[in-house]
C-alpha cells in the first residue's frame, strides 16, 4: 500500500506541468464543515493543484469510516487529488515535496512536524488565515454549477395558437442526436474573477476589490459548438487560435464537451480572453484581450480545406461572428458557395456589443438572430417601427426567418412562411424573469433554435424550443453548455 502511494505521489508530481505550484492538506475531516472548507480554498487559491491527504481508520480522532471522509473531499470542486495516508505524513510529504503545505491558523503555535521538512527542499509552511470570504465561495460555485428552473415562466398561449404541445417539442429535441453540425466563428475565452468589495478608495471615487476566485468557460462560436454538443448533435468546430495557454484550455475543454474542434494557430493574435469582475452577483467592469484583424488568406484557405475534408457529413452549418476577424467575407462567400452546391442548411449570428458586427453579411440563411441593436446596425435605420426594421432586414439578408431578441421584452418572430404563405409575426415574453447572467443567451437560442428546425420542427415550435433554451442558459453564472436532460426537463414542466 505505501508503494502505491509513493506512486501516486510520483504521478501528481509528473502531471503538474513546469512552473505549476502544489499544494498540500491533510487532517481527519470527519464532518467537514465550513472552516475546512476555507483552509483547503485558502491553500487552492495558492497553487495549481491542490491535494489533500486523509488519516486512515485507526488514526487519532477518527470516527467516521474513511471511504465516506474520502469521498466528501473529493466532493469538493477545489480539491484535485484526495487519497488516503497509508504512510507516515512526513514520509509523504518527502516524497510528494509540495510547494505549500497548509495548515490551520489555530496550529501555529504548535509543533508542527512538517516544518522542517518543508523547509529542506524550499517548500513552505502556511497557516491559513481564516478570512471568513473563502465562505463565499460555495455560493460561488453553487451559482456557476446550478440551473435556477423555478424561475421560468412559460406562456400556454403561444403553444395553443401554435397547436403544438410538449411531447411534440420533446420529440423534435431527441432527433438531435440524429444530427452533424458545423459551427465557424470566433474562439473565446470568459474569465470570471469574483471579488470582494473592500470599500472606496481615500484617493479618489473608486471602488476597491480584491479577487477571491477566478472561473473560466469557453464563449463565442466555442460555446455554441458545446451547446450543440451537449444537446445531443455530432459537431465540428472550426476556429482560430493564439499559440497561448489560452488555446491550451480551450482545446481541452472543447475535448471534455465531445466538439471535434480544428483550431488553426495564428501567430499574429492571442486567443481571445474576455474578463468579468464581478462583486455581489454584479458585474463592476469588463475587461478584452484580443486582436480585431481579419484572419490572413494563407489561414482563410487552411479553414476552407479543413472544412472540405468533413463536409459530406454536415446536417447544419452555424456561422457564429464575434467581428473579432474570424470570419471576413471572402471566408464566408466560399463556405457559403460550399454548402449551397451541397444544400446544407445554414444559419447566422453575428454580435455588435461592444464590437460592430454585421448581421447582413450573411446571406439567404435558414435563421438569422440578432438583437434589435444588430438589426438597426445592419439595414442603418434608428427610427422606424421594429416590424418595419424586421421586414427589411429579411429582404436584405433573404433570409427564411428572422429572430429578433429584445432581452428582456423577449423575441419577435418575422417569417414569410404564415399559414396562408404570407408574412406572419408573433412574439414571446422572456421566459425567465430573474436571470443571473446574460452571457450566452443569444447563442443558446440561435444553435437550439437551428437545430429544431433542421429536426424538422416549424420555425414557431423552433422559437419556442430556443426560448425555454435561453432561459435555462440565464438561470446562472458562467457560459456552460446546456445539457439535453435540463431542456427537455424545463419543456415538460
Amino acid at each position: 500500500m505505501n508503494q502505491e502511494i509513493v506512486d501516486l505521489a510520483k504521478e501528481i508530481r509528473m502531471t503538474v506541468k513546469p512552473g505549476q505550484k502544489i499544494a498540500f492538506v491533510s487532517g481527519n475531516f470527519n464532518v467537514v464543515h465550513a472552516g475546512h472548507v476555507r483552509v483547503l480554498n485558502f491553500a487552492a487559491e495558492r497553487a495549481d493543484y491542490l491535494v489533500v491527504g486523509i488519516h486512515p481508520d485507526g488514526a487519532p480522532e477518527t470516527f467516521v469510516p474513511q471511504e465516506l471522509r474520502l469521498e466528501g473531499i473529493k466532493a469538493i470542486g477545489s480539491v484535485d487529488c484526495a487519497l488516503l495516508l497509508q504512510m507516515p505524513l512526513e514520509e509523504f510529504i518527502t516524497t510528494l515535496k509540495p510547494d505549500f503545505v497548509i495548515k490551520g491558523k489555530e496550529r501555529e503555535l504548535q509543533c508542527n512536524v512538517e516544518e522542517g521538512i518543508v523547509e529542506s527542499y524550499g517548500g513552505k509552511l502556511i497557516f491559513a488565515s481564516g478570512e471568513t470570504w473563502f465562505s463565499y465561495l460555495n455560493h460561488l460555485e453553487h451559482d456557476l454549477r446550478k440551473t435556477a428552473l423555478p424561475s421560468i415562466d412559460k406562456p400556454t398561449a403561444y403553444m395553443q395558437r401554435h397547436v403544438t404541445d410538449t411531447n411534440k417539442l420533446c420529440h423534435i429535441v431527441n432527433r438531435f442526436s440524429d444530427l452533424r453540425v458545423a459551427v465557424l466563428g470566433d474562439l473565446i475565452v470568459d474569465e470570471y474573477v469574483f471579488c470582494d468589495p473592500l470599500g472606496i478608495s481615500q484617493e479618489d471615487p473608486t471602488i476597491v476589490v480584491t479577487p477571491i476566485k477566478r472561473e473560466r468557460f469557453v464563449g463565442g462560436a466555442g460555446i455554441v459548438a458545446a451547446h450543440a454538443s451537449s444537446l445531443g448533435a455530432q459537431v465540428h468546430y472550426f476556429s482560430v487560435a493564439g499559440d497561448d495557454p489560452i488555446a491550451e484550455y480551450a482545446l481541452a475543454q472543447l475535448g471534455k464537451y465531445k466538439v471535434n474542434a480544428c483550431l488553426i494557430s495564428d501567430e499574429t493574435r492571442p486567443t481571445t480572453l474576455k474578463q468579468r469582475y464581478r462583486a455581489q452577483g454584479k458585474t463592476l467592469l469588463r475587461v478584452s484581450e484580443l486582436r480585431q484583424h481579419s484572419i490572413s488568406i494563407e489561414i482563410q484557405k487552411k479553414l476552407v480545406a479543413a472544412f472540405m475534408d468533413a463536409i459530406d457529413t454536415f446536417d447544419l452549418l452555424v456561422f457564429s461572428d464575434f467581428s473579432y476577424g474570424c470570419l471576413p467575407q471572402p471566408l464566408i462567400d466560399q463556405i457559403f458557395q460550399l454548402c449551397s452546391q451541397k444544400k446544407i442548411p445554414m444559419v447566422a449570428d453575428s454580435q455588435s456589443s461592444s464590437q460592430m458586427g454585421d448581421i447582413s453579411r450573411f446571406k439567404q440563411m435558414l435563421l438569422i438572430t440578432p438583437t434589435e441593436r444588430e438589426a438597426r446596425l445592419a439595414i442603418r435605420d434608428s427610427h422606424s417601427g421594429l416590424l418595419t426594421v424586421a421586414d427589411k432586414l429579411l429582404q436584405e439578408t433573404d433570409a427564411t426567418h428572422v429572430f429578433i431578441t429584445l432581452g428582456s421584452e423577449g423575441l419577435l418572430i418575422y417569417s414569410p412562411h404564415g399559414p396562408t404563405g404570407q408574412i406572419y409575426t408573433d412574439e414571446l415574453p422572456a421566459f425567465n424573469s430573474n436571470p443571473k447572467d446574460l452571457a450566452g443567451a443569444g447563442d443558446c437560442m440561435l444553435i437550439s433554435s437551428a437545430l429544431s428546425l433542421v429536426a424538422g420542427a416549424n420555425v414557431w415550435e423552433s422559437a419556442y424550443i430556443g426560448s425555454v433554451a435561453a432561459a435555462c442558459q440565464v438561470s446562472r453564472i458562467g457560459n456552460l453548455p446546456l445539457g439535453i436532460e435540463d431542456l427537455k426537463k424545463e419543456l415538460t414542466v
